[in-house]
């Protein structure tokens, strides 16, 4: 009986960390940042689409949810630069159809001229802004990845 009541303590506090993930534990820290790039303020979105959302996500929210929060992190390199968009909503995210539609228009994917991507997963949703060989976009998608699986 004993043994029971620190199992279920355990699992507890372990199944309360997984789903108790915010928008700051998505984000680079400092010593995540590669090499070479700098944060910087404002936004650096490659399109206004993407900007767009991030700036009038309310004006959407019958279509992808209610907004708890939101944040933004944009860097620069000799070569690199853009913005990740970090959402929270309230409840599941649920509008992928209408992100791909704005984001991508009649392709529905990523190109040359639109390359952002994002990932959403249960309350979370990430737009990368960047080119698609972008250091930091790789390293950012790896980290929340591994996250928010």
């Amino acid at each position: 009986m004993k043994i029971t009541i620190p199992l279920s303590l355990l699992f507890l506090l372990l199944t309360t960390n997984i789903f108790s993930q915010t928008i700051a534990d998505l984000k680079l820290k400092p010593k995540e940042i590669p090499k070479g790039y700098t944060l910087n303020d404002g936004n650096i979105c490659i399109t206004p689409q993407a900007c767009t959302f991030y700036n009038d996500i309310e004006t959407y929210s019958n279509i992808v949810g209610t907004l708890k929060s939101k944040s933004i992190q944009s860097f620069k390199n000799k070569t690199d630069r853009g913005s990740i968009m970090y959402f929270e909503f309230e409840h599941t995210f649920k509008g992928d159809r209408f992100l791909q539609g704005l984001l991508w228009g009649k392709d529905g994917q990523p190109t040359d001229e639109r390359p952002e991507e994002y990932l959403a997963k249960g309350k979370f949703l990430v737009i990368w802004s960047f080119r698609p060989d972008s250091a930091l976009k790789e390293k950012s998608e790896t980290k929340i990845e591994g996250i928010l699986k």
